[in-house]
């Protein structure tokens, strides 16, 4: 099992859990659920104390990652399987992202 936290704008807002299984969870933080100043992470997952479950990665996530070149390049240097589309996201999300969200590996 891996995990990350997730971050808006450098606020924690959840974890994010790849299974054994190959199942992906995305659960918000009970202190930014209640705080209603702080928005949801994104369209596709509004504010709910419910787990959010998937057999793949969540399209939100998987399209903060590179693609192409840049993906191949990433994932030599980082020797990463190219496949590996959560360790990925938890090498590069920490700092290089577009928007508000970063990922940190727990």
């Amino acid at each position: 099992m891996r995990q990350a936290e997730v971050f808006v704008n450098k606020i924690f807002a959840g974890i994010l859990t790849e299974t054994d299984n190959g199942h992906y969870i995305f659960r918000y933080d009970d202190a930014y659920l209640i705080n209603s100043g702080f928005p949801a992470i994104s369209l596709a997952f509004p504010k709910r104390k419910e787990e959010y479950v998937s057999d793949e990665l969540f399209p939100f996530f998987f399209n903060m990652l590179s693609e192409g070149a840049n993906k191949a390049m990433q994932c030599r240097t980082l020797k990463i399987d190219e496949n590996d589309a959560f360790g990925l996201l938890l090498a590069t999300a920490k700092y290089d992202t577009i928007g508000a969200i970063t990922i940190n590996e727990i």
